[in-house]
C-alpha cells in the first residue's frame, strides 16, 4: 500500500469516527445521513482534485473506502427477500377481507403508471423547451463499443409483449426467486407471499387454533426481520459516506461538462416531477416538508446507490414507521415501485431520448400523434423494465425499439449515466412512497398514529 493511499484511508476513518460521534450525541438519523452525504461529496471531490480519475492511488483508495459501501449494500440486499416474504404474509393475515389485497394492488399499480405517464410528458416538454437533440453528438471508442452491445441486446426486447411480462411475474420456483435469480424475482416473491398469506388466512378461519399458532409464529418472525432492518438502517450514514465518496471521486469532469446541457435538463425534469409528487402528497392532507424530512435517509440512499431494489427495506420501514402507512400498502408500494412504473428510469429518460433522436430520422417530435404514441408506449412498457432488467437503459431500448427509432443515443450518454441515474433512482423511490401514501388515503386506511403528522399539515 502506497503512503498516500494510507493517508487517504486515515482521513476516511476519521470521517467515519466523526459520524459515530454524532450518533453517540443522539443526533437524528436524518441529520447523520445528511452529514455523511456532505462529507462524501467533499472527500470525493478532494480526491478527484488531488489524484485525478483512474490513477493508481485513486483506484487503491476507492477499493478500500468502497468496502464500507459494498458491505452496507450487501446487508440491505440480504434482507430484501426475507422482508418482503414475511411482511406480505403477516400483512395479509391482518386484513379482514382478501379482496382488500386486490384493491391495494390495483391502486398502487394505477398510481405508478399514472405518474410515469406524467413523467414522460415532463421529459418531452423539457427536451422540446431546451432544444436538446442527438444531432451533432460525437461517439468515442467507448460509446461505439457500447452501441454494439446495445444493438445485440435490442433483440431481447424487440419481441417482448405485455402478456409475456405479466406471465413472468408468476413464480415457477420460489426458491430460485428467493435468490433474486430473475429480474422479476421481487414481484414473484410478493405474489408468493400474498398467496401464502391468503392460504394462512383460510386455514385460520377453518381452524382457529391452528390460525392462532400461525399468526404467533409469523408475528415473531416479522419482529426479528424488522429488528434486523433497524440494525442495518443504523449503518446508513457510514454507507452513504463511502458510496458518495466513490461516485464523486470516480466521475469524469470532462465528460460531464461535454454533456452538461443534458444533465441540467434531466435534473430539471426530475425536480419538476418531485413537485408533482408533492402535489399528490398535499392532496392527502399531509405536510410536504414533514414528509420529505421523514424520507430523507431513504432518498439519500437511493441517490447514492442507484438501486431501487436495494432501497426496498428502507422504503418499507419509512412508510410504516415514519409515514404510518399500513404494512400491506407499504410492502406492495415498495416492491412494485422497484420494478413497475419507475418515474425516472421508465418515464423521463426514454421520453427525452425519443424526442432527441426523432429529428435524426425525419420525425417531428412536436406532432401530437408522436407525443401521444410515445406516452402510451412508455406507460405500457413501464411494466416491461423489470422483465428485461438493466433499468433506464433497457427502458430506453424498449421505447425506442417500439417507436422504430435508432438506439445509438443511449450509448452516447454512457459517460454521464451514473450522474443522472442517481437522481432518477431517488425519483423512482419517491414515486413508490407517494403511491403508498396516496393509496392509504384513497382506501381510507390511515392509522391513528398518523394523526400528529396530519395535524401538523393543518396547522
Amino acid at each position: 500500500m502506497e503512503l498516500y493511499t494510507a493517508l487517504n484511508l486515515v482521513v476516511f476513518c476519521a470521517l467515519l469516527f466523526l459520524i459515530y460521534r454524532l450518533s453517540s450525541k443522539s443526533q437524528s438519523l436524518s441529520r447523520r445521513v445528511f452529514t455523511g452525504l456532505v462529507l462524501g461529496l467533499i472527500y470525493g471531490f478532494a480526491l478527484q482534485l488531488l489524484y485525478g480519475t483512474g490513477t493508481g492511488v485513486m483506484n487503491e483508495t476507492l477499493n478500500w473506502t468502497n468496502l464500507v459501501g459494498d458491505i452496507y449494500v450487501r446487508l440491505l440486499r440480504m434482507i430484501i427477500m426475507p422482508l418482503i416474504l414475511v411482511t406480505m404474509i403477516a400483512s395479509v393475515l391482518k386484513m379482514d377481507a382478501i379482496a382488500s389485497v386486490g384493491k391495494i394492488g390495483v391502486s398502487i399499480v394505477g398510481m405508478l403508471v399514472l405518474t410515469t405517464a406524467i413523467a414522460a410528458l415532463i421529459g418531452i416538454g423539457i427536451t422540446l423547451i431546451t432544444g436538446l437533440s442527438a444531432e451533432g453528438m460525437v461517439a468515442g471508442a467507448r460509446e461505439l463499443a457500447r452501441a454494439d452491445v446495445l444493438e445485440m441486446r435490442r433483440g431481447t426486447v424487440s419481441g417482448l409483449t405485455l402478456p409475456d411480462v405479466i406471465a413472468s411475474f408468476v413464480p415457477t420456483n420460489i426458491f430460485n426467486d428467493l435468490t433474486e435469480a430473475r429480474d422479476n424475482s421481487i414481484i414473484a416473491v410478493v405474489i408468493f407471499g400474498i398467496l401464502s398469506g391468503i392460504a394462512a388466512l383460510l386455514v385460520s378461519k377453518d381452524n382457529p387454533e391452528q390460525g392462532a399458532t400461525i399468526k404467533s409464529f409469523v408475528d415473531a418472525v416479522q419482529a426479528v426481520v424488522m429488528k434486523l432492518v433497524r440494525m442495518v438502517m443504523g449503518l446508513t450514514p457510514y454507507g452513504i459516506l463511502a458510496l458518495m465518496t466513490y461516485v464523486v471521486a470516480s466521475s469524469d469532469a470532462d465528460d460531464i461538462l461535454n454533456l452538461i446541457s443534458f444533465v441540467l435538463a434531466s435534473y430539471t425534469a426530475i425536480l419538476i416531477m418531485f413537485g408533482v409528487h408533492s402535489l399528490f402528497i398535499m392532496g392527502t392532507g399531509m405536510n410536504v416538508r414533514a414528509y420529505f424530512q421523514k424520507i430523507w435517509p431513504v432518498l439519500s440512499f437511493a441517490f447514492a446507490t442507484r438501486s431501487s431494489a436495494a432501497t426496498i427495506p428502507l422504503t418499507v420501514r419509512a412508510q410504516v414507521e415514519e409515514l404510518k402507512v399500513p404494512a400491506p400498502v407499504a410492502n406492495l408500494a415498495a416492491s412494485f415501485g422497484a420494478t413497475i412504473g419507475q418515474n425516472g428510469c421508465a418515464g423521463i429518460y426514454p421520453a427525452m431520448l425519443a424526442v432527441m433522436v426523432a429529428p435524426t430520422v425525419n420525425v417531428d417530435p412536436t406532432a401530437p400523434m408522436f407525443i401521444l404514441s410515445l406516452v402510451a408506449i412508455i406507460a405500457i412498457s413501464s411494466f416491461g423494465v423489470a422483465g428485461v432488467g438493466g433499468g433506464a437503459t433497457f427502458a430506453a431500448l424498449i421505447v425506442l425499439s417500439a417507436m422504430d427509432l435508432p438506439i445509438t443515443v443511449v450509448a452516447l450518454l454512457i459517460s454521464i449515466e451514473p450522474l443522472i441515474d442517481m437522481a432518477r433512482t431517488a425519483l423512482n423511490v419517491n414515486g413508490a412512497i407517494t403511491s403508498g401514501v396516496v393509496t392509504t388515503k384513497m382506501l381510507g386506511m390511515q392509522t391513528e398514529s398518523a394523526a400528529p403528522m396530519m395535524a401538523e399539515s393543518a396547522a
